[in-house]
């Protein structure tokens, strides 16, 4: 690969030479790209050692089975991805390791847990701990991880969630962060799971809207059984659902909890995971929230600081035989190629995983059974997932992390009976999805106990990889060795001063004789998860690249020209020609 330097500066943006160039990839040992799976686990060989503890001591706490999450951002702005894992605890504070049933490795450190990436300058992919240096090992029950520059200095903040107190870390800019929470107001005492940062009002600077699971807790924790009356986790049917919470952002380092003014308490679920995008083509950022047992919803954005929660009306709040389901992840994306957002949602094992089609308009239909995915996901129990390109031909693929919350009699007698094999499926062309899973590589036939799943170009190869988080396990590096063989884009976001990561920015990729392409900017999706923030655009074999669209947070829209042989690229906002999107 390699990063074509425009006559007219189009890399830098801010002119030639500009410290905001990406840097160039590293050279990599070639590798017989024919004889490689399409996945391999390079875990232990790029040294990310993390082991999740779930605090099990037998009491089966309900929160011991949810997590845990993971996050991919570049925070020392060194131009490759850096790994932030969230970690479990004890929930009884009584308890120590000999009380442990499943007990760490030597050793093991407690606490959530950063890994710095050693790609950018070693040349190789090699991650570094450096939880200490950061300041980032919060000890508590981990959840979630969203990840956004809230604000607004160039620099790409934390917000974890966990059962009970949530953590807001500042970016310093000089390898460290600084807990701002309650400085910043966006503390919270209820259970959060996943959280997303958001500009809803668009005013440059981004909110924080955080999902909420059940009123759980330890005294009173209900004993519950499995299929042949064995001891098992509760379900969340037997605790009381919870409503989101949305924080705005002031714009002078707090935030006000607007909750109740937007409306969100009309709708409680057991929220799991979250995602936003504008599904109805309205130029406002929606949310949707996957709820466990209980009605999706979908908030939409009324543009006064308000939401509806459309769910129903837009088809999207049950499963296609209107049943509520199991939903723990879900992601947005164009799969069909089409301008418009769609939606998949994860499941519980006997129930399917949702597919939702956007018809352009914001209503959706679930179409799991006609895109082919319907009968793979019943044995399944669904965690995180997305739509990326894993092999570059221009269609958003998906992946799925599973793994049981309830152990199946098939598994009686296992230390940990909730294991299950991740899933992959490969788009054909938008028309229907292939499942690839049996012929992906070793790494696919590892049974784990999945839960978070983030993507991102690790090794600035071109292509999209994984990092699993699974529940009372190991973190999983999943590379991705094929997509390098078809040419990609990798398009990196910046705004002036407002929103300067470009979250819910719209990028079209514009080719002659072709219909655009769009691709969403975001953290957010998946399970517990924030995701690479730079936009992939797998280019297959279609014709050169013409010009790239970009339609920023705040409605303005803009385009660059004269891409050809481009690889990855920086868009400064402001520099480009004005744009008019068709619809």
């Amino acid at each position: 690969m390699k990063i074509i330097l425009l006559p007219f500066c189009l890399i830098a943006l801010a002119g030639c030479g500009s410290r905001e160039t990406p840097p160039a990839e590293p050279k990599t040992a070639g590798v017989k790209r024919a004889e490689a799976p399409r996945f391999r686990d390079a875990t232990a060989e790029a040294g990310l050692n993390f082991q999740h503890f779930t605090g099990a001591t037998g009491e089966f706490y309900f929160p011991e089975m949810v997590g845990p999450g993971v996050a991919l951002f570049d925070y020392d702005g060194d131009g490759d991805l850096d790994v932030y894992l969230t970690q479990g605890n004890f929930l009884d504070p009584s308890k120590t390791m000999a009380d442990a049933k499943f007990p760490m490795p030597a050793g093991w450190n407690p606490g959530n847990r950063l890994f710095r990436n050693e790609l950018i300058p070693q040349g190789r992919l090699h991650f570094t701990d450096v939880t200490t240096q950061a300041g980032v090992g919060y000890v508590g029950y981990g959840m979630g991880v969203a990840v956004g520059d809230y604000d607004n200095d160039g620099r790409p903040d934390l917000y974890v969630t966990n059962f009970e107190h949530n953590v807001l870390y500042h970016n310093t800019g000089d390898g460290t962060f600084t807990d701002v929470t309650a400085r910043a107001g966006v503390d919270d005492g209820m259970w959060s799971t996943s959280a997303a940062f958001v500009d809803y009002d668009r005013d440059g600077d981004l909110d924080l809207f955080v999902v909420h699971y059940v009123e759980f807790t330890r005294k009173g924790n209900p004993r519950c059984t499995g299929v042949v009356g064995q001891r098992d986790y509760c379900g969340p049917q037997v605790f009381q659902p919870l409503s989101a919470r949305l924080y705005r952002n002031d714009g002078s380092g707090k935030f006000t909890d607007v909750t109740a003014r937007a409306g969100l308490p009309t709708a409680f679920g057991a929220g799991l995971g979250v995602v936003c995008a504008d599904f109805d083509g309205d130029g406002w950022p929606d949310v949707y929230v996957a709820n466990d047992g209980n009605a999706n919803q979908l908030w939409r954005n009324k543009k006064n600081g308000t939401f509806e929660d459309i769910a129903l009306s837009s088809g999207v709040a049950f499963s296609a035989d209107g049943k509520p389901q199991a939903g723990m992840g879900v992601s947005a994306g164009d799969f069909d190629n089409d301008g418009d957002e769609d939606l998949f949602v994860t499941n519980l094992t006997t129930e399917t995983n949702n597919l939702f089609v956007n018809d352009g308009k914001g209503i959706f239909r679930d179409a799991i059974m006609e895109y082919g995915m319907a009968a793979s996901s019943l044995r399944m129990t669904g965690f995180g997932a997305e739509f990326f390109d894993f092999d570059n031909d221009g269609f958003l693929d998906l992946f799925v992390a599973n793994g049981a919350v309830f152990a199946p009699a098939s598994l009686r007698g296992r230390p940990y009976p909730y294991d299950q094999k991740n899933q992959l499926f490969r788009n054909l062309m938008g028309k229907k999805f292939e499942d690839l899973t049996e012929s992906s590589g070793p790494v696919f036939q590892l049974s784990e106990v999945g839960r978070g799943a983030a993507f991102g170009d690790m090794d600035n190869d071109g292509d999209i990889d994984i990092v699993v988080s699974n529940n009372n396990g190991p973190t999983r590096l999943v590379l991705n060795e094929i997509g390098s063989r078809l040419p990609s884009l990798s398009v990196e976001l910046k705004g002036v001063k407002n929103n300067r990561m470009g979250i819910g920015a719209r990028v079209g990729l514009v080719r002659q004789g072709r219909p655009i392409v769009w691709r969403r900017a975001h953290t957010d999706g998946s399970y517990l998860t924030a995701n690479d923030i730079r936009v992939h655009f797998g280019l297959g074999a279609e014709p050169p690249v013409d010009s790239l669209a970009v339609i920023w947070p705040n409605g303005r829209s803009e385009v660059w020209k004269r891409l050809e042989g481009t690889t990855r690229i920086l868009l400064r906002e402001g520099t480009g020609s004005p744009f008019q999107e068709k619809r």
